[in-house]
């Protein structure tokens, strides 16, 4: 790739406009990144070490959470040692994968919460089926199809961008090789490669988004069919915490990439490239653990076992 192109380095310019202001969102970005990692590991954690956890809803959520965690190392590292480097370079190569890795958890989350949604369609509306339609094979081939496909499309979206010729400016004015700001240092005609990457976009967040529509449609009117109140708040508490996560992280993507690239404004951008970058994968482990009392009683009670163990050794 880096020999079709004079451009052999990128300068992530990032938030080098803000001065003195750097040290101060270093050190939120780096506590907010600490949190994300540690809130995902415990709800991955909690999810292994407590049977009762062992369901298709809380099998995708570990997998939810082990994606946002890689997500996050793919860019928040480097954006972090750039805060405090006057030397902000990232080579072709590096760029491209930085670009495919985020890119492919991205998509693989986005079709993850669409299959939540399922779920928890099948769980309320279908539940006397609910054992054959999320058996553990339909959902380890659901959670396999989510990957699988988030790493094609962003092999696809990747390949788009990284085949363009590049030789002019090679300052990306963002903190990571996202798809707007690289494609936008191309010096070339790029209408063709930025409609396929649009089209891609559309099929990762319209999409799914349209199907968790339907899904929780159907889930409202069911909710409406029950008699007692108690029975409504504890069926509708159980999909609270993903409509939130679900609202954040497609309303901010849909910002981002459902518009021609031509189209990017750096400085918003940014603004809500952080939101889905930072928030949400410190969104995710906080909703699911603060409002879902199953996870907190399984925290609980594994607090309790890893105490009584350490007391013992000790």
């Amino acid at each position: 790739m880096a020999n079709s192109s004079s451009v052999t380095e990128f300068l992530l310019l990032g938030f080098s406009s803000l001065g003195e202001l750097q040290l101060v969102l270093f050190a939120v970005f780096l506590c907010l990144y600490l949190i994300i990692l540690s809130g995902n590991i415990t709800i991955i954690s909690v999810i292994f070490l407590d049977r009762s956890l062992h369901t298709p809803m809380y099998f995708f959520l570990g997998i939810l959470s082990t994606s946002e965690i890689f997500y996050t190392i793919v860019i928040l590292p480097k954006m972090l040692i750039n805060l405090l480097s006057v030397l902000r370079t990232l080579s072709f190569m590096s760029c491209a994968t930085q670009m495919f890795f985020f890119l492919g958890f991205a998509v693989t989350n986005c079709l993850l919460l669409g299959v939540m949604g399922y779920d928890r369609y099948a769980a309320i509306c279908q539940p006397l089926h609910y054992p054959i339609l999320m058996s553990w094979r339909v959902c380890g081939q659901l959670a396999t199809t989510c990957i699988v496909s988030g790493f094609l499309i962003s092999l696809v979206g990747t390949s788009l961008v990284f085949i363009l010729p590049f030789c002019g400016s090679n300052k990306v004015n963002h903190y990571f090789c996202d798809i707007s700001p690289v494609i936008s240092l191309a010096c070339t005609e790029t209408y063709i490669n930025e409609l396929v990457i649009f089209i891609c976009g559309v099929l990762v967040l319209v999409v799914p988004l349209i199907f968790i529509c339907i899904s929780y449609g159907f889930i409202v009117r069911t909710i409406l069919k029950i008699p007692s109140t108690e029975g409504k708040r504890k069926a509708f508490s159980t999909c609270a915490s993903h409509l939130i996560v679900v609202i954040v992280h497609y309303g901010c993507a849909s910002f981002v990439y459902l518009r021609p690239s031509a189209k990017y404004t750096s400085g918003k951008d940014r603004l809500v490239t952080v939101t889905y970058t930072i928030i949400t994968p410190l969104l995710n482990p906080m909703v699911y653990s603060l409002r879902n009392k199953d996870v907190q009683l399984a925290i609980r009670k594994v607090i309790r076992k890893t105490g009584f163990s350490l007391k013992t050794l000790w």
